[in-house]
């Protein structure tokens, strides 16, 4: 695929989170995409989560039930060889069980294959923020 088909594949599933449009961003996946969340990250419990389903559960789920809200802020897309796209962003959440606030320094690494589905994802972010925040 051209770098600039990736990075569009990959907006928009920035913009169907963003909106809550769940359906759309687990039909970008690969039945079979590998999914790591960042190592000492609460969610890291399932690694790697495997099939969107999985995510959906393991990870989406956890989210919204452990969050009075989670965003996504300050998303640039920096397109990379073999299908790869560099996500960096911040976090902007906060939590239900302590009432703490984060915004947190995140990267994203997706990878996708030659039809345009996601089959990995690796996810870095300052776990320290989300420690200290309860999440």
């Amino acid at each position: 695929m051209k770098t600039e088909q990736t990075i569009q594949i990959i907006d928009a599933l920035y913009n169907a989170f963003s909106t809550g449009d769940i359906p759309t961003v687990l039909g970008l996946m690969h039945p079979k995409i590998e999914w790591n969340e960042a190592e000492s990250n609460s969610l890291a419990d399932g690694n790697p989560y495997i099939g969107p389903d999985a995510i959906l559960e393991g990870v989406f789920a956890r989210l919204g039930a452990n969050h009075e809200y989670f965003g996504l802020q300050d998303i640039k897309l920096h397109g990379m060889s073999n299908n790869k796209v560099l996500a960096t962003l911040r976090y902007d959440a906060k939590v239900n069980a302590t009432g703490k606030a984060y915004n947190a320094q995140t990267a994203h690494l997706w990878t996708l294959n030659d039809e345009g589905k996601i089959t990995a994802f690796q996810q870095y972010v300052d776990t320290r923020k989300l420690a200290d925040s309860g999440a």
